[in-house]
């Protein structure tokens, strides 16, 4: 069973087409890449699941549920997600900690100690128990970036979104994030992602999706896509990338 289904996503701005007739699924514990050209509309498929882009026409599933609904409440729906994005969206005057159990005590309700409690805990697992007390502005970029996921993790979502996660980041600190992901990905966590980088793409996914003119135009493993595409669009996107 797909935990996300997308089908026949359309979304505009303006008489600019993004997305048309966009096909989609992710399967239970599979970690999804999507790749293509600057405009293709990788970041704009991610907000349109977490409802953060107003969706034009189509259908979106989560575990079964038509999210797009009119009738869907958006805020639970979104509570079902993590979402993490390019830049770290963390607020620079509060704790680290703080960052974390914001949403949970603030929007879920969950009680303080709780929250601060199944925080600490997430921190260990990404690494960074020993950065609770400190401001955003303390840490490299790397750690940042895990904190933001550590806060999108902190409500055990059923599917994790992740836009451009790398892309802000020196290269030396890459491998950090991208060793978190993969034991997320080992964990069974269930991920979307876009990425513009081709080499990251080829080690965190099963199955690429590579988007051009507003749907998937080719998808396959990473060692069968990112190596030998059968599409000419797709040899010529990757053919500006030297070495995967």
């Amino acid at each position: 069973m797909s935990d996300l289904s997308v089908v026949g996503l359309r979304k505009a701005f303006g008489n600019h087409v993004v997305l048309s007739g966009f096909d989609l699924s992710v399967a239970h514990g599979e970690c999804v890449v999507l790749i293509g050209a600057s405009g293709s509309g990788k970041s704009t498929v991610l907000r349109c699941v977490n409802l953060l882009e107003t969706v034009d026409d189509g259908v979106i599933r989560l575990g079964g549920d038509d999210v797009t609904d009119p009738r869907a409440d958006p805020d639970a729906v979104r509570a079902r997600m993590g979402i993490v994005f390019q830049s770290y969206n963390l607020f620079p005057h509060l704790r680290v900690l703080d960052n974390i159990t914001l949403a949970p005590v603030r929007v879920h309700g969950v009680a303080r100690a709780a929250a601060e409690r199944a925080a600490r805990e997430m921190l260990d697992r990404v690494g960074l128990a020993d950065k609770a007390s400190a401001r955003p502005d303390e840490l490299s970029g790397g750690q940042q970036q895990r904190v933001a996921i550590a806060r999108a993790l902190v409500n055990s979502p059923e599917l994790m979104l992740l836009d451009e996660v790398t892309s802000a980041l020196d290269p030396e600190l890459v491998g950090e994030v991208l060793e978190l992901l993969v034991d997320l990905k080992r964990d069974g966590m269930t991920m979307l992602l876009a990425t513009h980088e081709m080499a990251f793409a080829k080690q965190v996914a099963d199955r690429v999706c590579f988007l051009h003119g507003g749907r998937v135009h080719e998808e396959g493993p990473p060692s069968e896509l990112l190596v030998a595409p059968r599409e000419d669009r797709t040899r010529q996107f990757l053919s500006r990338f030297v070495s995967l």
